[in-house]
């Protein structure tokens, strides 16, 4: 798969997820096989006034590439300009793509993510803004439309074709669904019978055998896997296998899976403060361990520690009790 003058590994791409998809999980999706990982959404206008946070999202690291950076916005004029003055010049930036499906209320309350599909002209605007200054290939993530009396994802994307996109990435879901109910692959497939750029599905891919009828149901260039990764990177090597091979990796075992939540532990000790890495590993941890024997007494555990030694020593604890018991 091409994205623009980026060829890709395989057609399996890890979505941007807030809060979760830093540069070391990235790193650890990259390594389970992911063909193209996107970073967490990055606020233009904090990008803009130079805002610390913001600017600590955007570490990336050479083992994850390419790499999709994500945007978001509503002012052309300042999304233009940090392309043109920042983004350009990150050689360890591949993709921009200019997020345009989150449905969080914090983000549409101030016009950004999914409420610009309700306002097409201007995502018209967003796009020629970029692509005009970009030197990297522009892509966009979309989702169904605001709501079922408002569903435009084909008229979006033709716009964004139009406008000089290189991808677009389309969920199933409209933003008043949120992440409830099942996606509708229909609107996917619709998209791509509608536009000769590359079309990448995104929705209720928690299987390999989901993406794999994803792919034959909607004929998507690629599959966008999300929540399906959340404890389990191996998805993406497992999604490829089954649809290039047509071969069915094993599942994970318990230790595999222990093992993963102490290098992802370990990996993200090294880039942040010991109790923000411990504090970030809780949840991580739990989607790592989810259906495990005796997985919900050490979730209690978890959330009542603060040092990485003894998260660790629980965690080691709890592989033996594993090993012993499935022995």
């Amino acid at each position: 798969m091409k994205i623009g003058n980026i060829e890709l590994a395989n057609n399996v791409i890890l979505a941007p997820m807030a809060g979760i998809t830093d540069v070391i999980f990235r790193s650890i999706c990259k390594e389970m096989g992911a063909g193209l990982v996107y970073s967490e959404m990055v606020s233009s206008r904090g990008l803009y006034y130079k805002d610390k946070k913001t600017e600590n999202l955007m570490k990336i690291d050479q083992r994850e590439r390419p790499t999709t950076l994500q945007i978001f916005g509503s002012e052309p004029e300042i999304m233009a300009k940090i392309v043109y003055d920042k983004l350009n010049k990150r050689e360890d930036v591949d993709i921009i793509d200019i997020n345009m499906g989150c449905p969080t209320p914090k983000i549409v309350r101030n016009g950004d993510g999914c409420a610009l599909m309700k306002n097409p002209k201007l995502i018209e605007q967003i796009i020629k803004s970029i692509v005009n200054v970009s030197e990297k290939p522009i892509t966009i993530k979309i989702r169904m439309g605001w709501d079922e009396d408002s569903i435009n994802a084909v008229t979006v994307a033709k716009i964004a074709e139009q406008s000089g996109a290189s991808a677009v990435a389309v969920h199933g879901r409209t933003r008043e669904q949120f992440y409830t109910g099942k996606a509708n692959w229909d609107i996917i497939k619709n998209v791509k019978e509608s536009v000769s750029i590359p079309v990448i599905g995104n929705g209720d891919v928690f299987t390999p055998e989901d993406g794999k009828r994803m792919v034959e149901y909607t004929n998507c260039d690629g599959i966008m896997i999300g929540r399906g990764c959340r404890g389990n990177p191996w998805i993406f090597k497992r999604t490829v296998a089954l649809i290039t091979k047509e071969e069915n990796l094993p599942l994970p075992t318990s230790e595999e899976r222990i093992l993963m939540s102490i290098n992802h532990l370990d990996m993200l000790s090294k880039v942040k403060r010991e109790i923000i890495a411990v504090k970030e590993m809780r949840k991580h941890i739990a989607w790592y361990i989810k259906g495990i024997k005796f997985s919900a007494e050490i979730r209690n555990k978890i959330n009542l520690i603060s040092e990485k030694a003894e998260l660790k020593k629980l965690l080691y604890e709890y592989l033996e009790n594993i090993k012993n018991f499935e022995n």
